[in-house]
């Protein structure tokens, strides 16, 4: 499983003289992208590296993508015969500088169509970084780095990832014929930075604009204020996460105390980054037990009225 997060962390707090990480550049796979805003002037700078990396026992490859200026979408459609209705936009992490496309993006959303559900891959806008990379992986570890530092995960964030977001519901919703999705139940999913922007979507959005519910994985666990018509979350977190661990459970606290429909999921292993499941750990179980959850709501039975 490629896990890139659990990567930059191995450079950031792991001895980073000693791992040894190869970073290459590749062609842009071919994806069947939605431009967000078809009309955009903004020069294409995205560019795509596979990662490598050997530290000790640790092996691990990905495929990501940073300095993204032109946002899109990439739909994986469930068969039409097991097609239940419900939608889910699925946000890489990568704090704020890139997006783990696999391990996070589409081995995700292969999942979730498997299942029946209509899933779509959210490349966002990102911070810009170094272009070169070994200056880039250096500011990679600083950054990683810094948010391990109290108060600093604040200071991470790009406003854009959130426009983004919104704008992927909205067009979803608005071609829900097309992809047959009912957009009462579209929600969304979030994997660290991923997770900060599905939770900026549910907090920042208003009424139907709005995720019907979130996947907050791995993202900080500070506390935020809830508003009183907050969409139901499912948070997960491996307790031995490099960046989070000793923040508690205040973000899953200030939902319950809100009075809005919360369910955490706290692993005693698997790091941060382990996507759909880190081999050996129990957070394999975290995708089945997200679908659980939304069928516990009833948000995969093509009849169903979303719960709120």
């Amino acid at each position: 499983m490629k896990r890139l997060a659990l990567i930059t962390l191995a450079l950031a707090i792991a001895a980073p003289a000693a791992a040894q990480m190869q970073i290459t550049p590749i062609a842009k796979p071919k994806l069947a992208e939605i431009p967000l805003y078809p009309a955009s002037k903004d020069a294409d700078n995205e560019q795509w590296e596979h990662y490598s990396i050997h530290y000790g026992q640790l092996n691990m490859e990905n495929d990501i993508v940073r300095n993204v200026t032109r946002p899109t979408i990439t739909p994986y459609l469930p068969d039409p015969a097991k097609a239940t209705g419900a939608g889910v936009v699925v946000a890489p992490g990568g704090a704020f500088l890139q997006l783990s496309m696999v391990s996070e993006g589409e081995e995700i959303a292969r999942w979730l169509a498997s299942q029946g559900i209509a899933a779509f891959v959210l490349k966002y806008r990102l911070n810009e970084s170094p272009r070169d990379a070994k200056a880039y992986s250096k500011f990679m570890g600083q950054r990683m780095a810094q948010a391990t530092q109290p108060g600093a995960v604040d200071k991470i964030k790009e406003p854009r990832a959130t426009q983004d977001a919104l704008t992927a519901l909205a067009m979803i919703r608005n071609r829900a014929n097309e992809f047959r999705v009912d957009p009462a139940r579209l929600g969304m999913i979030g994997f660290s930075a991923g997770a900060m922007t599905a939770l900026s979507a549910a907090l920042e959005g208003q009424g139907d604009a709005r995720p019907a519910f979130i996947g907050y994985i791995y993202g900080p666990m500070t506390a935020v204020t809830v508003p009183a018509d907050a969409p139901p979350m499912f948070a997960a977190i491996a307790m031995d996460d490099s960046l989070f661990k000793k923040q508690g459970f205040a973000i899953a606290d200030a939902w319950r105390n809100a009075r809005r429909p919360v369910e955490l999921h706290a692993y005693e292993r698997g790091e941060h980054g382990f996507g759909a499941g880190r081999p050996g750990t129990t957070t394999t179980g975290l995708l089945p037990q997200f679908a659980d959850w939304m069928r516990m709501h009833g948000w995969l039975k093509s009849s169903a009225t979303p719960t709120h």
